[in-house]
């Protein structure tokens, strides 16, 4: 290994990616503020990182010769990229790996809710059957639903290309004026609009400081009583007290949260519990190949430290 630089891998990737990189630099697989990583981060070229790691000011000044950090993911709240910019260290990551992947598990979500099925496990009677197929009588169909797309970047215009297909009538609110040609039939609206009009609400914003408690009680207390509510962006994007009174004083309104301003969710998190919101656990991005694109990341951290 003499005379390979250091690369310290912080969190998983594939173990392709992982033995592709291993023949290649003297990668160690280490959790930050173990023993082992603080000894080794004043001399390591490079740093891969997931979601967890938070590369700040505190860890950039042992990082001496640190070059590049590479995420192996799409958002970058995690990383100080001014005090990276500041050091002449590169960031990487792997913007497009994922949206798929994340536009999948929103139609998934969406559908699985409007639509509801009861398997049948066993043999059942006359009775039993028209109980089962009134209980999964769907009251709203999705042709005649309007859905919100809150950012309305790869994601959300994914869920808007599948739910337009779908036959919702898709609206969106983002902060860019969006080419026609690229807002896959989807119309701007207003913020209030389109929190007050929506049947489903899927968010899809960025990581920004201005994006923190972006739905709070005043924003909540505007949208329909039964609407949908999907979030697969970030945990803070919503209040989640402001939430857990909304779902509480309206019944038919249901929220699915794959993300969550705590991860993994403590015992005081306001939603737990709740009969019409549905935590999971963060995994809109999981799939193989999803998985494996975002572990790519590794060929480009490579080709900036030199290497083939």
């Amino acid at each position: 290994m003499a005379g390979k630089p250091i690369v310290i891998l912080a969190e998983p990737i594939t173990t392709e990616a992982q033995e592709w990189l291993e023949r290649r630099v003297e990668l160690v697989a280490c959790s930050p503020g173990t023993d082992e990583f603080n000894r080794l981060l004043p001399a390591a070229a490079g740093l891969i990182v997931r979601t967890s790691t938070r590369v700040d000011e505190s860890m950039l000044r042992c990082a001496t010769d640190l070059r590049v950090v590479a995420r192996a993911g799409v958002g970058l709240d995690n990383i100080d990229q001014d005090a990276c910019r500041d050091r002449d260290i590169e960031v990487l990551s792997t913007p497009d790996a994922n949206t798929q992947a994340v536009v999948e598990y929103v139609i998934a979500i969406v559908t699985n809710e409007l639509r509801p099925r009861t398997p049948i496990q066993k043999a059942v009677d006359a009775d039993a059957w028209a109980d089962l197929r009134s209980s999964r009588h769907a009251a709203r169909q999705m042709d005649t639903l309007r859905l919100g797309i809150l950012g309305y970047g790869r994601i959300g215009r994914g869920v808007g290309r599948v739910a337009g297909a779908i036959g919702f009538e898709t609206i969106y609110t983002d902060l860019l004026d969006i080419p026609e040609e690229d807002r896959q039939g989807a119309r701007p609206v207003p913020l209030e609009e389109l929190l007050s009009s929506s049947d489903v609400l899927s968010i899809h914003v960025d990581g920004r400081d201005a994006n923190h408690d972006l739905l709070g009680a005043t924003e909540l207390s505007i949208v329909k009583e039964n609407v949908l509510l999907v979030n697969t962006s970030r945990g803070f994007v919503i209040d989640a007290n402001a939430l857990a009174e909304r779902l509480e004083a309206c019944p038919a309104m249901r929220a699915v949260l794959d993300v969550h301003a705590e991860e993994p969710i403590p015992g005081t998190c306001p939603l737990l519990g709740l009969a019409n919101a549905t935590l999971l656990p963060h995994a809109g991005a999981r799939t193989g190949k999803a998985l494996a694109d975002m572990s790519n990341v590794v060929r480009d951290l490579a080709g900036r430290l030199g290497i083939d």
